[in-house]
């Protein structure tokens, strides 16, 4: 009895240390297949780079990966990518790729962001203006004009412009930690060539609003534009009365008789007219 639980014992060890070592030899498989494949040199980053950033040679590092896990568009060498503008924000280790640096020769900074075909235009603003200072670098906001056209005395207020990114807040390219507000006098903002002819003629014949947007809200509305008379119930505000007294002493100015205060009954009996007043 004893004999047969020894072979039976014997029989389990021996299969569990069959798996064991296959598990192991899979695992070392694997694991040397690994390290000869990683024999392709790619560019990350080696420090966490800021929009506006000049990428210069600390900024970098090279490294090896496998070919098969790397995105498409890596960089192999940093001479590929020096001198070129960070157009999105990039943490340390990351890939550098083509959607998130600038274009060739198009520097840092500001004009680094701006796509061709695209324009960028300052407005001055104030904390009103500006949303409590909550339109920073990536918002998107609408733009509003208030004023008087030629020729009208009703206050208008249309929206001149939809869906427009914010570049800038004052000579910051990156957005404030945790959505802090930024209490700045200049907006950037980035439009078409079209829109900043728009943007520029409505900071100068009237006054500018800028109104907060969800990203995810691509909507445009097409409003109508709105007139001051609009804001009350029945149409335009009727003035009140002018008092007695005012009302009299500017009838004596224009030199009107003021009304009578009596009636007159005039009553005929055949030829004869009698007249009563009261």
């Amino acid at each position: 009895m004893n004999r047969n639980r020894l072979l039976i014992i014997g029989v389990l060890a021996l299969a569990l240390g069959t798996l064991v070592s296959y598990a192991v030899y899979t695992t070392l498989r694997r694991t040397v297949a690994s390290v000869r494949e990683a024999n392709t040199q790619v560019v990350v980053a080696a420090t966490d780079l800021q929009v506006g950033t000049k990428l210069e040679d600390k900024d970098l590092r090279e490294i090896k990966l496998p070919g098969s896990d790397l995105p498409p568009g890596f960089y192999q060498h940093k001479s590929d990518v020096l001198g070129r503008g960070i157009i999105l924000p990039i943490a340390k280790g990351e890939f550098l790729l083509p959607n998130k640096l600038a274009a060739e020769n198009a520097g840092a900074g500001l004009p680094s962001l701006i796509p061709p075909g695209m324009r960028a235009v300052s407005v001055r603003v104030n904390e009103v203006v500006s949303v409590a200072g909550f339109v920073v670098p990536g918002t998107r906001v609408d733009v509003l004009l208030t004023g008087n056209p030629t020729g009208t005395q009703d206050p208008m207020t249309a929206t001149v412009l939809e869906n427009v990114e914010v570049l800038a807040a004052g000579q910051k390219l990156q957005r404030s930690p945790e959505g802090q507000p930024q209490m700045v006098p200049v907006i950037t903002l980035l439009v078409s060539p079209d829109d900043a002819q728009k943007l520029t003629m409505a900071s100068q014949n009237g006054r500018i609003q800028l109104t907060l947007r969800n990203p995810l809200d691509t909507t445009e509305e097409n409003l109508a534009v709105l007139r001051d008379s609009s804001l009350y119930k029945n149409g335009a505000p009727v003035r009140d009365a002018q008092p007695p007294r005012i009302r009299a002493k500017r009838l004596a100015q224009a030199k009107i008789p003021p009304p009578t205060s009596f009636y007159v009954v005039e009553m005929i009996k055949g030829d004869k007219r009698d007249s009563t007043k009261f």
